[in-house]
């Protein structure tokens, strides 16, 4: 038996839309089909659809050629006819023959998973490299289907789509068309891809460790860079409010200064076509000397999220790095939480090596702090170090970047013991 519930509609939005979450054996999902469901919903409203209509069908097996059997399609096109949808969200990843199906029988718009969060990453990209990151990947996805998958959303906009909504101008892009954009902004990103080379190869001449945040949409990362960073970045309580990296310089306790990088938000399901696409600019977290993994402490799913994350650091190449020093977790929105069961995950995350926090009030910030300080030392070493006295800009580095534990003169040299990592040791000898 399908669950269902109606909404009240709420406030007046451009597109009525409704939501359904097809739950079969198949999806191997994280999260329960209920927690999967309201995530949708939070996609939707993401870019302003107003949800008036949610539905979690179980499915026993799957039409390859509608996805949901007869039935239930019948009764789903005359509850929309009732509500007054114009747009349904299958929150799966459809097949180009069931999502033209299934807009024949239910007689409106219908689009899957992947372009729904295509969809909203074209409406937060900012900057020139987050747009055609985003293109490619809308035009990855579009390319097996040869139609326009979300022509409702820019005709209701009045054609102002992102990047003013490829193919704004034709009902259909051929393969041709398409491959040609493809390799066009490929080429792009190419010179956008050697650029972020130069900048972090300039970084690495200055001996500041990159440490990249990474988490679940909405867990709160830009907040906490915010924070930590004294910035004023967009940070929203909605789902990838930030897109384009964000980077900025941070002292940590000891005086050793870091480069902090916010980084897009992960979900469960997160489109192949997306992965591949900000692949530069997730090249931060691959460069990353410490992955800052934070979690939302206050969500039911704050586990599944996890493992969501770590799939997807996983495709990254990033595998190895979640078991070791250079991996962090960070358990935020510990405000939210009754007074026992944060008291209580406190004492647990000590236990395991993760710190907590509440990036919104500022509490158990310095331990963030000084975790990171902790992490970044882990594979520090003693060591002598014999610098000519009138060195002044070498010496300086040392001071700034490792912990002095003794200095004595030898004529014009000065004989160093220092406590630093083979990282800023590299910069000290150039």
């Amino acid at each position: 038996m399908a669950e269902v519930t109606l909404l009240d509609g709420g406030k007046k939005s451009i597109v009525r839309a409704a939501v359904v979450f097809p739950d079969y054996a198949e999806q191997r999902i994280a999260l329960s089909a209920e927690a999967r469901l309201e995530e949708a919903v939070g996609l939707a409203r993401a870019i302003s659809l107003d949800v008036v209509y949610k539905e979690i069908v179980r499915l026993r097996t799957i039409k390859p050629a509608t996805l949901m059997g007869q039935g239930v399609i019948e009764r789903l096109a005359n509850t929309l006819i009732t509500s007054g949808v114009t747009l349904v969200i299958i929150d799966t990843n459809l097949t180009p023959i069931q999502q033209r199906n299934l807009e024949q029988k239910l007689q409106v718009k219908v689009i899957d998973r992947p372009a729904l969060i295509l969809e909203i990453f074209g409406e937060r990209a900012q900057t020139k490299e987050g747009k055609l990151q985003v293109e490619l990947a809308h035009l990855t996805y579009q390319r097996s289907r040869l139609v326009r998958s979300w022509t409702h959303l820019e005709r209701q906009r009045g054609g102002a789509g992102f990047l003013g909504g490829p193919g704004e101008t034709q009902i259909e892009l051929d393969r041709r068309l398409i491959d040609e954009k493809i390799v066009k902004i490929k080429r792009l990103l190419e010179k956008v891809k050697k650029t972020r080379q130069i900048q972090r190869s300039a970084r690495q001449r200055v001996p500041y460790p990159v440490v990249a945040l990474v988490g679940y949409t909405n867990a709160g990362k830009s907040t906490l860079f915010n924070l930590l960073a004294g910035s004023k970045m967009l940070a929203e309580d909605l789902l990838f409010a930030t897109l384009d990296p964000s980077m900025r310089k941070v002292k940590l306790p000891s005086g050793r200064e870091i480069i902090l990088s916010d980084t897009v938000g992960f979900i469960s399901d997160l489109p192949h076509e997306l992965v591949m696409a900000f692949r530069a600019t997730l090249e931060e977290v691959l460069a990353a000397d410490l992955v800052v993994h934070v979690r939302d402490a206050a969500s039911d799913n704050s586990r599944e999220q996890r493992q969501d994350v770590l799939q997807v650091l996983e495709k990254l190449g990033l595998k190895d790095v979640v078991h070791s020093s250079k991996y962090l977790e960070v358990l935020n929105k510990i405000d939210l939480l009754p007074s026992g069961k944060k008291d209580e995950l406190i004492v647990k995350a000590q236990v395991g090596g993760m710190v907590c926090l509440s990036a919104l009030t500022g509490e158990g910030k310095q331990d963030v702090l000084q975790k990171m300080d902790d992490s970044l030392a882990t594979d520090a070493e003693i060591m002598n170090l014999a610098i000519p006295a009138a060195d002044g800009k070498r010496l300086a580095a040392i001071y700034k970047h490792a912990r002095v534990l003794s200095q004595r003169v030898n004529g014009d040299t000065l004989l160093l013991t220092v406590k630093a990592n083979q990282t800023d040791l590299r910069y000290f000898n150039t």
